[in-house]
């Protein structure tokens, strides 16, 4: 056997081991009803799970019923939530993987329709049987676009409401099974909009200056890692940047990132764009591979901070270089993932054990080895390449 890739190497961040350096990263999927998991969540996480990733991240999770994207999106503000979510996670521990959750405030972005649906703001025409519409709150009240809802200013006792729900989440969420916890500070949802000039426009404690914004992002950190048992790991993802003049930069990530590491934050998982239309996130199909690995890359070097890095990583060799060259502790893939759920299995084939497929679930693995040694006697090959990022292209 081939020596251990990085990428296959064992990692372990306070209380939890991971077989290895592939995340799952978040991706809301809208198949939920008031908040519910359902059969989909099962089958769609599971498929990561047995596909050999290490870490398998949940869809943002809403804390509350109006902090969530769309009609569709799970939940963790109700006991009657937990059943299923702790099913959920139990049945993605049982194929080694590590079960995490991310959890998440919508902001002025909530109350629109799926994504796969137009992810346009909903409104009393557009409701399907079923929803209903509510309204956003935000740091101040100005509209996430055009046509948007205008969300309600939060007031101090807003914040102060929406601090408690936070960490109800995050217990609810350890009672549940989940081994590590993701705080959604980024792409333009709540926490991310106090951050960024272009969404914050308080003069209170909460607005104005970087202190002052940021002052939120601090508290909720502050008082999830204080609820939590120690043994599990807190997360932050952060927007590296809004990529728009006059917003959120990386020099401004940097200061956040060294007061959450003082917060109690473990791990920052680095994203970028999301607070205006412009700059959302989906402006990365126009990017290179790689785009975002040299801001976690920075963040990492400037703080200490273990980073999850993530944005248009495709292939294995690509991914082990990032690990190889120190550009992160772990790597994220979301669309790639969503091609190929066994992607990790693959990736080991490629990069450790061609031929070895020990670390398949055994029903799968028996039928493969065999299959294996039949193609290999015809001189065939069941191996191909994922399509291939170049390693050395500068990030």
């Amino acid at each position: 056997m081939m020596s251990q890739p990085p990428l296959f190497s064992p990692w372990r961040l306070r209380g939890a081991s991971i077989r290895n350096r592939v995340a799952l990263s978040p991706m809301c999927m809208y198949c939920a009803r008031d908040g519910l998991v359902s059969d989909f969540h099962m089958s769609h996480y599971a498929g990561f799970a047995m596909g050999g990733t290490g870490l398998v991240w949940l869809e943002a999770t809403a804390i509350r019923p109006e902090g969530r994207i769309s009609n569709g999106c799970l939940g963790i503000w109700d006991e009657a939530q937990l059943p299923g979510l702790t099913r959920l996670a139990t049945h993605i521990a049982s194929f080694g993987a590590v079960p995490g959750i991310q959890l998440n405030h919508a902001g002025r972005k909530a109350a629109a329709k799926p994504a796969w649906a137009g992810g346009a703001p909903l409104t009393p025409v557009t409701l399907a049987d079923g929803e209903r519409l509510w309204q956003p709150i935000g740091p101040s009240d100005v509209p996430f676009a055009e046509g948007w809802q205008t969300p309600r200013a939060m007031s101090l006792d807003d914040i102060a409401a929406l601090r408690s729900d936070f960490v109800a989440a995050a217990q609810r969420a350890v009672r549940a099974g989940f081994k590590m916890i993701e705080l959604h500070f980024a792409h333009g949802y709540l926490i991310q909009s106090f951050l960024s000039p272009l969404a914050n426009h308080r003069t209170d404690a909460y607005g104005g200056s970087l202190e002052n914004r940021m002052r939120l992002a601090a508290e909720i950190a502050g008082d999830v890692r204080e609820a939590m048992p120690a043994e599990i790991p807190l997360v932050a993802r952060i927007s590296a940047t809004d990529w728009i003049e006059g917003g959120w930069t990386l020099d401004d990530s940097l200061v956040l990132a060294r007061l959450l590491k003082g917060a109690g934050v473990d791990m920052l998982d680095v994203s970028s764009g999301g607070n205006m239309v412009q700059g959302v996130a989906n402006s990365a199909l126009t990017q290179r591979s790689g785009y975002q690995t040299d801001f976690a890359h920075q963040i990492r070097t400037a703080t200490g901070l273990p980073v999850q890095t993530v944005g248009l990583i495709r292939s294995a060799a690509f991914a082990n270089q990032l690990l190889e060259d120190g550009k992160a502790d772990m790597v994220a893939l979301g669309r790639q993932m969503l091609f190929n759920p066994r992607w990790a299995a693959h990736a080991f084939q490629e990069l450790a054990a061609p031929g070895d497929f020990s670390g398949w679930p055994a029903p799968y693995g028996w039928w493969l080895e065999k299959w294996s040694r039949s193609l290999a006697r015809k001189g065939e090959s069941p191996f191909h390449r994922e399509l291939e990022d170049d390693p050395r292209r500068p990030n």
